[in-house]
């Protein structure tokens, strides 16, 4: 079972897509999607999507990253073809789903997206809740509704 609403923000390092070690610290508000597979219709639509509302994430003071059990190298391809500029964690041993109690089956994890901020996490969306289109503007707005960041209106 995921960590839920009220959890302490677990202790999280990978290797972004450039191959750099990230340690987030999950003080300020950030948002970790967990996705599929990389280059795959729906975790691209996810993915493009956060791309597009990534000024708006930033203009609220949020952070964001994407996390797969795909490989550097693949991360790097994925974000290069569409153009990320938020970093992509590689989890291929699932340590990073382990720390936020999510399963690795057949070698993936559900799309599952996290709000963290204070070192807890504050909102959980679950994968039967999860619809690549239109996520990242949900998270957003949710975030906003629930007074965790401002943002004016698009």
């Amino acid at each position: 079972m995921a960590l839920s609403t009220g959890d302490p923000s677990p202790a999280v390092s990978a290797q972004n897509q450039a191959g750099e070690t990230v340690s987030p610290d999950f003080a300020e508000p950030t948002v970790v999607y967990f996705y599929p597979r990389d280059g795959t219709p729906g975790c691209e639509l996810e993915a493009n999507q956060f791309q597009a509302e990534l000024d708006a994430y930033r203009d609220a003071g949020m952070a964001v990253y994407g996390v797969s059990t795909d490989g550097v190298d693949s991360h790097k391809e994925f974000a290069d073809d569409n153009d990320l500029a938020f970093d992509l964690l590689a989890d291929p041993a699932g340590e990073v789903a382990a720390s936020f109690d999510l399963e690795v089956s057949d070698d993936f994890v559900g799309r599952t997206t996290f709000v963290l901020a204070d070192g807890e996490v504050k909102a959980v969306y679950d994968p039967a809740d999860v619809n690549p289109d239109g996520h990242a503007r949900e998270v957003l707005e949710e975030s906003r509704d629930s007074g965790l960041v401002a943002f004016g209106e698009r």
